[in-house]
């Protein structure tokens, strides 16, 4: 993480060179606000990466004699599929909706959102008194 906390932080000095010169030569307040905000974000990023590289272990992209299988190993549980992200879209989408044809659209959308966003959260939790 040390690596990319490193290029991060150069990202946003580059960034910040950039959004001086195209304030200075355009004269465009969007742009400029927006890379600006572009230069705290990459700021942000580059320091939450290098203070974590701290705290954690050295990874293997951080070693110069590492080799691609030193990386390898499990990334972590991955449901296998998943209607809720479904449901939840078609709840925004009718939730949109609403903004073209009118707000009273939203009190149909509120409960497709809302039970679809507690079954995603929920979708694995077995409870406290299973042992499974």
């Amino acid at each position: 993480m040390k690596f990319q906390g490193k290029m991060f932080l150069w990202l946003s000095l580059f960034i910040l060179i950039m959004a001086i010169v195209y304030g200075v030569w355009s004269k465009e307040a969007v742009g400029t606000t927006a890379l600006f905000m572009s230069f705290g974000l990459s700021v942000m990023i580059g320091f939450y990466l290098a203070f974590t590289a701290r705290r954690a272990d050295t990874g293997a992209q951080d070693r110069e004699d590492a080799d691609v299988a030193d990386d390898a190993g499990e990334l972590g549980f991955f449901a296998p599929h998943s209607w809720q992200p479904l449901f939840l879209a078609s709840g925004g989408a009718v939730f949109f909706l609403a903004i073209i044809f009118g707000w009273w659209l939203a009190y149909f959308a509120a409960p497709i959102i809302a039970c679809a966003l507690f079954g995603w959260v929920f979708e694995y939790y077995r409870g406290e008194s299973r042992t499974q």
